[in-house]
């Protein structure tokens, strides 16, 4: 239960083969499917008519790209989707997947397994392809949201987008004995990582598909922020996404997987919830036994006739509508059994030039409301870089490392974005108290690289004005430039372009690490640096300076997030 202690503790801050999937490349589209500039495209399961947007781009909603996962279908591999004669003419985006909503409410339907592309208004073909996984927990979020309108970003950086939703919570990831079949060929339905499956099944339509829209199937970016970065390591180290792509961008992830013993648990202890909840058991001690004595057929039956919002009870709830609950199951065959722990060996497959960063203040999204902190502005940000700082050195610093000490692996390039950044009160672009209080905190990048102002509901308008627009749209175009390079050719300079070079990060001593993408009111303001952090680093200062200035409440917040990281002595 450790790992899963570890992704309850993470998931609080982070605000993330037959007809089914492939383990290898699948062949390109047909020379039939190719862009020719027209809305209606023939994709290989059916025509589908796109619809003018903003940026002069084209877009298309609601594309399916497996059955939707129901009835029986539900905790199995995706498969296919149905083809069909009739043109597809969605003005809407498809349904999320089953989630809370702020509220508390669940929302959203299994028939979810969509997603959406833009390209702009050209004739242009073989265009670099950008894949975006949303962020979320892996319990909330959707690729509707339209903080992730790829508009702009297609527009700016000429490229072909495409954004996913895929399976969440307890039906993306849920690990029990009793949906194994055990079987030879089950291995997929076995695994537990429905999500993953998803996005493999995704990627793979990309490779059959994209060229129709003009994009180049050889060409393909995976990207994501939060969880969504999360399910970008996830792929990098999964076999199955051998050859579905060929660069990889990762915001603000910490890669955590999760044992099949963890899932195992998980589900035990959500079913037996369950039973004591619809009153088959009195109690939860009661339906550990009856639970017992059930059959392997009945389990599965009795978890497929549950609703979503009923499994979704099962489970804790934490902040942002998101539940904490375990996931990337290390189930051997879509996941290595070993994990994440590949990055370190280097036995991960999908060794491709990548981008990774965090925001100079991760987790002041998760703190400003805290009542705690009231009054104690000086705390408050003491708090809020000390657990940011570990955020940098454990998701981010820590993977560059890795990445970089294998010979066969390509250029690792990282950032730390730091607009809105101030850490007293007045030194933000952002007005107060905004500026303050959330700064640059977890998913202030996200905006910038998509080129967007909508993210952050009606704190957006009091963090975006109209004083700060010159400089963050500067940021924001310097942003998308490296992004677009980066598309085509995994190197995000580009010669002859007035842009800071972004050199990759070295593990020499004193060697350029990171890039530092800021701006102030009027223009944007990047540099190289040699900033690295390890765990040891942000532990020395915890202990060194933090610790005699908490008060007790505050104290236990810091240690419930570095618990799993070192052992503090509460009482200095």
């Amino acid at each position: 239960m450790r790992k899963l202690a570890i992704v309850s503790i993470l998931l609080l801050v982070l605000a993330l083969v037959s007809s089914t999937v492939s383990c290898a490349q699948h062949e390109t589209a047909p020379d039939a499917l190719h862009w020719t500039g027209a809305e209606t495209v023939h994709t290989a399961y059916g025509p589908v008519k796109g619809f003018e947007d903003e940026a002069e781009t084209w877009v298309w909603k609601a594309i399916p790209y497996a059955k939707p996962p129901v009835g029986e279908l539900r905790w199995k591999a995706p498969q296919d989707p149905d083809p069909w004669n009739v043109t597809r003419e969605e003005t809407e985006f498809s349904s999320e997947c089953p989630q809370y909503d702020i509220s508390g409410s669940v929302v959203g339907s299994e028939d979810c397994l969509y997603l959406n592309i833009w390209r702009p208004q050209s004739n242009e073909r073989n265009l670099p392809v950008y894949f975006w996984i949303h962020g979320g927990g892996n319990s909330a979020g959707s690729a509707s949201n339209e903080g992730y309108n790829g508009a702009n970003i297609a527009s700016k950086s000429n490229m072909v987008v495409v954004t996913v939703n895929y399976r969440l919570g307890p039906l993306g990831w849920f690990a029990h004995s009793a949906l194994r079949s055990g079987e030879r060929g089950g291995e997929l339905d076995d695994s537990g990582n429905y999500g993953t499956l998803d996005l493999i099944k995704a990627l793979t339509w990309v490779q059959q598909n994209i060229e129709a829209f003009g994009g180049h199937p050889d060409s393909v970016t995976i990207a994501g922020e939060s969880a969504g970065a999360i399910n970008v390591y996830s792929l990098l180290i999964s076999p199955l996404a051998e050859g579905l792509f060929d660069k990889a961008v990762a915001q603000s992830g910490v890669p955590i997987s999760s044992s099949p013993t963890d899932g195992e648990e998980s589900a035990r202890s959500v079913i037996t919830k369950l039973l004591a909840d619809d009153g088959t058991a009195v109690d939860q001690i009661a339906a550990e036994s009856y639970l017992d004595s059930m059959s392997r057929e009945e389990v599965a039956a009795y978890l497929r006739s549950k609703t979503p919002a009923e499994l979704l009870a099962g489970y804790e709830s934490l902040a942002f509508s998101m539940i904490a609950f375990p996931f990337i199951f290390e189930d051997g065959t879509v996941i290595p059994d070993t994990g994440f722990d590949a990055l370190e060996t280097g036995t991960y497959p999908n060794k491709v030039p990548i981008i990774l960063g965090s925001t100079q203040e991760e987790t002041k999204l998760f703190l400003f409301m805290d009542p705690s902190f009231i009054g104690k502005d000086e705390l408050y940000q003491s708090v809020a870089s000390y657990t940011s700082d570990l955020w940098k050195a454990v998701g981010v610093d820590d993977v560059a490392r890795k990445l970089r000490s294998h010979a066969d692996q390509p250029g690792v390039y990282v950032y730390q974005f730091r607009w809105g950044s101030g850490g007293d009160v007045g030194q933000s672009v952002i007005p107060d108290p905004w500026g303050f209080k959330i700064g640059a905190s977890h998913g202030m990048d996200v905006p910038f690289f998509f080129g967007n102002d909508d993210l952050f509901g009606p704190l957006t308008s009091l963090i975006f004005t109209e004083e700060n627009h010159p400089g963050r749209e500067a940021l924001s175009n310097a942003i998308m430039a490296y992004v677009a390079q980066f598309a085509r050719t995994g190197d995000p300079n580009r010669h002859g372009v007035d842009l800071t070079e972004w050199k990759p990060w070295s593990n020499g001593v004193d060697e350029p690490k990171c890039i530092l993408l800021d701006a102030d009111k009027e223009v944007s303001n990047i540099v190289m640096s040699t900033l690295e952090l390890t765990e040891s680093d942000v532990k020395a200062a915890v202990e060194s300076e933090v610790l005699e200035s908490l008060d007790s409440e505050s104290l236990r917040f810091l240690l419930r997030f570095v618990e799993r990281h070192w052992s503090v002595n509460a009482g200095q």
